[in-house]
């Protein structure tokens, strides 16, 4: 009797086991406290709108990757093709998928397709920031009162035209022959 106790006891403590674990796959967190860390996955290049409006039609594939980046994908196959994909997932956040196409004649650029509205600098960020207290952004440039307010920089004084201090003298690298 109480080998059969023990066997229903163990086959009792496996299945709640396994359930447990089913259930920790589809919640985001156990008993509403801890929550599973998630990796962020972030691939691709940002393109910004301003970035985008600074690309031009005529400009070389040089240009375009100063200023977008090195595509994503530069397909062997469809040599006048980059294709530019951004792709993020951040616990808290959106997931967010964009791709850019940029299609060359040559060497110039013939078009670029954004496949729609792209995000400005500042809303990219936003949009990504999971901080839940409201923080401000620091100020990155003066005004022109804090400007005026400045002190005015002295003038370096002239040169000496004889050095100060000792003098040393090296010998030579190589020996004279």
């Amino acid at each position: 009797m109480p080998f059969a106790f023990r066997r229903a006891a163990c086959l009792l403590a496996a299945a709640l086991a396994t359930s447990g674990c089913a259930s920790l796959q589809s919640s985001d967190n156990i008993l509403g406290v801890i929550t599973p860390y998630r990796v962020e996955v972030v691939q691709g290049n940002v393109v910004t709108k301003e970035q985008v409006s600074l690309v031009k039609p005529g400009m070389s594939r040089a240009q375009v990757r100063d200023i977008l980046g090195s595509p994503l994908l530069a397909d062997a196959f469809h040599g006048d093709r980059w294709d530019y994909v951004f792709t993020i997932r951040r616990q808290g956040a959106e997931p967010q998928l964009r791709r850019i196409v940029a299609l060359f004649e040559g060497d110039a650029l013939k078009s670029l397709d954004t496949s729609g509205e792209l995000p400005a600098e500042r809303e990219f960020v936003a949009s990504i920031d999971t901080f839940k207290t409201s923080r401000k952004a620091p100020v990155l440039a003066l005004t022109d009162e804090q400007v005026k307010a400045l002190p005015v920089p002295e003038k370096p004084a002239a040169p000496a035209s004889e050095p100060l201090g000792p003098t040393r003298s090296y010998p030579p690298l190589e020996s004279p022959r």
